[in-house]
């Protein structure tokens, strides 16, 4: 007979993790599907310095490894393996890895989002060192340079504005003669002595060896191709949500995001969700982790309560 395990997650990075700490000391069977390239986002980051506990700063990817080490102790199981589907119509709900069923009573999923890229070679080599997704993550360590943002819409305004209270020069880069962003964003953005923009244009490549150096701008309506210097590129043309295997599972919103009530309850009962696959406010390593200790502690009530 198949193991039934009281609550499988779904997902390696800050909140999953940290649901597997909270579930097995819980005493509750825990098993952690972690994907093929655990750790989630923050082993793509250099160093968080905003993470409780660390004055000095960590690497991103050995902060993961400590979280690991630490639900380590606790005795989940952990397969490096991805979700391809799931069933929550019965119970106890199925979680597919292709070639595998397992069984649960309670399901968390933290499979996160991934940012929106311009799909450049020169932007996946200079990932973590200059190329960036998150001013609230990294723009304190461009502190008094020079910086483009690339994109239109509120999260680039909102990147630009943060930046500029940090930074020499904010460029923000768009692709078209006008702002897809709302009209307070844009009216801030447009007041800010610091945010200058480049109309119509399009990041053709990225430049540097080591570090950013600067960009290469194609102007969509000339074809005019110009270098521009700048020691920092940050992305800002969305995220995208790792719900594809929740199809007809779950009640998702129109951006593929996760809709929950109370933080971390799904539209299924004994299904929760934590982190960026539900969160697209703040998108925190601090704030994965708070959700995924919410979405444990919901799902051993939910436990208890399922047994009387």
């Amino acid at each position: 007979m198949a193991e039934i395990y009281d609550v499988i997650i779904i997902g390696g990075g800050a909140a999953g993790l940290t649901a597997a700490i909270y579930a097995s000391r819980a005493n509750l069977k825990t098993l952690v599907v972690e994907g093929e390239q655990p750790g989630g986002q923050l082993v793509l980051t250099s160093v968080v310095e905003n993470f409780p506990g660390f004055p000095e700063g960590i690497q991103g990817a050995e902060l993961m490894q400590r979280i690991r080490k630490q639900a380590e102790r606790f005795g989940p199981e952990f397969i490096k393996k991805n979700v391809t589907s799931v069933d929550f119509s019965k119970k106890p709900f199925v979680v597919s890895l292709g070639d595998q069923n397992l069984e649960a009573k309670s399901v968390i999923i933290a499979t996160g989002s991934k940012p929106r890229r311009l799909g450049l070679d020169s932007e996946k080599r200079l990932i973590g060192r200059g190329v960036t997704y998150c001013a609230t993550c990294d723009g304190y360590f461009f502190k008094d340079k020079e910086v483009i943002v690339v994109g239109g819409g509120d999260a680039a305004m909102e990147e630009a504005l943060f930046l500029a209270k940090l930074v020499r020069k904010v460029s923000v880069v768009h692709r078209r003669d006008k702002l897809r962003a709302s009209k307070i964003m844009q009216e801030r953005a447009f007041k800010n002595e610091k945010i200058v923009f480049i109309w119509d244009s399009v990041v053709e490549e990225i430049l540097g060896e080591n570090m950013v150096e600067g960009v290469k701008l194609r102007n969509v309506k000339t074809n005019k191709v110009s270098e521009h210097k700048t020691d920092g590129v940050f992305v800002a043309i969305g995220h995208i949500p790792n719900t594809e295997f929740l199809k007809g599972q779950l009640e998702i919103d129109q951006k593929g995001y996760i809709v929950v009530r109370n933080h971390v309850f799904t539209s299924k009962k004994g299904v929760f969700s934590a982190g960026d696959v539900n969160d697209f406010n703040y998108m925190q390593a601090i704030t994965a982790s708070a959700m995924g200790c919410m979405a444990a502690i919901q799902a051993e009530r939910y436990l208890e309560q399922d047994k009387k």
